[in-house]
């Protein structure tokens, strides 16, 4: 009975930390680049995009594809680093614990 109340203790303190981290991950903002910094996208914690950046020079109607491909691509550059953040955020709050592979917390 000794471990279970330990372990119980354990996860609420792990509860608790997810919690704090999740509030520290709503909070930040993570940008990403494109075409050398010409295409800037700003998304919030969430994934939310919050803003966008376009250099001038890429405002031409006979470029547009190669426009929107480098949307696309400052989008994905902060998504990858939205999910690097989230992931060592999660690693301190689980103490190096290792979950399984896919498994999305906070739940």
């Amino acid at each position: 009975m000794k471990n279970l109340a330990g372990l119980m203790k354990q996860a609420t303190q792990m509860q608790a930390r997810m919690e704090e981290m999740q509030s520290k991950l709503e909070g930040m903002t993570i940008e990403g680049h494109a075409g050398a910094g010409m295409v800037q996208v700003t998304l919030n914690g969430k994934g939310d995009m919050k803003a966008i950046r376009i250099d001038p020079k890429l405002a031409d109607a006979n470029e547009m594809e190669m426009l929107q491909d480098l949307i696309v691509a400052a989008c994905a550059d902060a998504r990858k680093l939205l999910d690097e953040r989230a992931s060592e955020e999660m690693k301190k709050v689980t103490g190096g614990l290792n979950l399984p592979a896919g498994l999305k917390l906070p739940f």
